[in-house]
């Protein structure tokens, strides 16, 4: 047990939400939960999610119906994601803020929960008297700015559904995704900031039009494309302008109304289509619902990251991947407050990090390996100039540690009071097939063992399970939030 380099302690144990869980279904420990937790899926989901208050407009009839590939989830219940991340909200969270937007700049917004929702409601309000309903995709080409988020909800409202492109991706790579998901609005802004320098993202997204052809469908497309592209302004140069189909992002919301209904989706209501990058072949469209989304996110927020309403909770993302959705979803379940960072992790300072962590207070903070490797040759002063002290547990993903990395991350970021909830999963899932808890002794580099309601194991090339050699992750039985397949193209998911 030598190399264990952190030991869970006081309320980490004590108040966490998994320690509630375990305590309210005689679990006595981490070894018997996960045995529960995988052993029986329909009954963890179920009692999970009544554990961490996710509301439905009416509740489901059964949990779990067939198998892989193509189970279905909480069968004849209804919900929106919106009602349980935003409106139920309100009554008691209006002057709670939602988010903190950090700028490329250092200056920073507030944006409370009935700010955002006033938004939100005109924003959905505009979408539906352009026609824009339930099942329409829109397209999301946005930097991290607070319009980004007001879009993304906007869209679950009216239950829509979102398809979020990385902003750094050029034109060919957003017309491939928007054309893919026959879009019919994009959001987009008229350029971005990036090291104190703009970048003219409209121009991609102009070409992308183009290339997809707007107002003219693909063949075999039941709609026409590209109807509306809504545009807001964050750096304000000149930029090309087509008056059929653009529109400046303060005159679409002066068309809403201040109140827009959420639409009551059905469970298996597709919500999100996130597109893998790319880099094994053409992207692929994962398809996720809003109860595989509010499921998994939720207990991963709840669970392993032990989110609470006064959480601030800050990972270094884009809204492309999937970090950004599973971001924003998963801590406004619990009326926590979420940041997004427009700029850059070292500018204009290597503590531009460690600045955001002090002044906003963050308790969470999830970063990826190669960021912190970046940092590491700036030295240990940086940090150093900042009080930390608010952290409670730092996250990581997307890429292996090494011991050197991790240790400082550990020691110079989380003072070695923190755990690193280091976790692994995918688009595919929009989430987790392995993770610690904050209630788990934790090994340097290591992800600690299977995501609760995650019945995984490794196998090798025979289809054996295996210990103690490299094999293959395989997930045995199915979880709300797997890929209804890929879009547009079910055989290549299959195969």
């Amino acid at each position: 047990m030598s190399d264990i380099i952190w030991q869970p302690y006081g309320d980490y144990i004590e108040k966490s939400n998994i320690t509630r869980f375990m305590r309210k279904h005689g679990i006595k420990d981490y070894e018997e939960l996960l045995k529960r937790c995988s052993g029986d899926i329909a009954w963890f989901w179920d009692a999970a999610l009544k554990d961490l208050g996710v509301e439905w407009y009416r509740p489901y009839d059964k949990v779990l119906e067939g198998s892989m590939p193509w189970a279905k989830w909480f069968v004849g219940g209804k919900l929106n994601l919106i009602h349980n991340v935003l409106d139920r909200h309100l009554p008691s969270l209006q002057n709670k803020p939602a988010f903190i937007w950090e700028s490329d700049y250092g200056r920073s917004r507030h944006v409370s929960y009935g700010e955002l929702s006033r938004d939100v409601n005109r924003l959905a309000s505009a979408l539906k008297k352009l026609g824009i309903g339930k099942g329409a995709r829109i397209g999301l080409y946005m930097p991290m700015i607070p319009e980004m988020v007001m879009a993304f909800l906007a869209t679950l409202k009216i239950g829509a559904v979102i398809v979020p492109v990385f902003s750094g991706f050029g034109a060919q790579a957003l017309a491939t995704r928007l054309q893919d998901a026959e879009a019919k609005v994009l959001f987009t802004a008229d350029g971005s900031l990036r090291r104190g320098k703009p970048v003219d993202i409209k121009k991609a997204a102009d070409e992308a039009v183009a290339l997809v052809g707007a107002g003219s469908p693909r063949p075999n497309a039941p709609t026409a494309l590209l109807q509306k592209i809504i545009v807001a302004k964050r750096t304000g140069v000149d930029i090309p302008w087509n008056s059929a189909t653009d529109v400046w992002w303060d005159d679409f919301l002066k068309t809403g109304d201040e109140s827009c209904n959420t639409e009551k989706t059905e469970a298996e209501d597709t919500a999100l289509i996130i597109y893998t990058s790319g880099t094994t072949g053409k992207p692929k469209g994962t398809v996720h619902t809003h109860a595989g989304c509010q499921a998994q996110m939720a207990k991963e927020l709840g669970y392993y990251f032990d989110v609470k309403k006064e959480s601030v909770f800050f990972w270094v993302t884009d809204i492309g991947w999937m970090m950004g959705p599973w971001e924003i979803l998963g801590v406004m379940t619990f009326g926590g407050t979420f940041v997004i960072f427009e700029g850059a992790p070292d500018w204009p300072q290597p503590d531009r990090l460690w600045e955001v962590v002090e002044n906003h207070q963050v308790t969470h903070l999830g970063i990826s390996p190669t960021a912190i490797r970046l940092l590491i040759k700036f030295g240990e002063s940086w940090p150093k100039k900042h009080n930390l002290s608010s952290l409670r547990i730092l996250g990581s993903t997307g890429e292996t540690w090494d011991p050197e990395s991790y240790a400082w991350f550990f020691e110079n970021i989380g003072g070695k009071r923190c755990p690193i909830i280091n976790i692994s999963g995918g688009t595919e899932i929009v989430g987790c097939h392995l993770a610690p808890l904050p209630i788990t002794a934790l090994k340097p580099c290591t992800l600690r063992g299977p995501g609760l309601g995650m019945d995984v194991d490794v196998f090798d090339e025979e289809g054996r399970s295996v210990r103690g050699e490299v094999g293959y992750l395989v997930c045995k039985k199915p979880a709300p939030s797997m890929t209804k397949g890929f879009l547009n193209d079910p055989q290549r998911y299959l195969d």
